[in-house]
């Protein structure tokens, strides 16, 4: 590999299996959070904090809130792929 070139890059290679995985995990990141968000809501979560009035029916409570924000900064690899698949 010369010293212009990085794994990333479309050089004729085949990407390695790590470059794979990486891409794998970053896209399984913001589903994933998405889910645990859903199930942190759909639970009991009495002892939450809630950021939503401070009431016990608040809609958002800590954790769902953390998870949903985390989706958010994960977000970026779905809409690179979006926007490649869009040409």
């Amino acid at each position: 590999m010369s010293a212009g070139t990085r794994s990333g890059e479309r050089d004729g290679r085949v990407p390695s299996l790590a470059h794979w995985a990486a891409a794998a995990l970053a896209l399984a990141a913001a589903p994933i959070f998405a889910l645990m968000a859903f199930l942190t809501s759909a639970g009991n979560s009495a002892a939450d904090p809630m950021l939503c009035g401070g009431t016990e029916q608040a809609a958002i409570g800590g954790m769902t809130a953390m998870y949903l924000l985390m989706g958010a900064f994960h977000l970026q690899p779905w809409l690179r792929l979006i926007d490649i698949r869009r040409g």
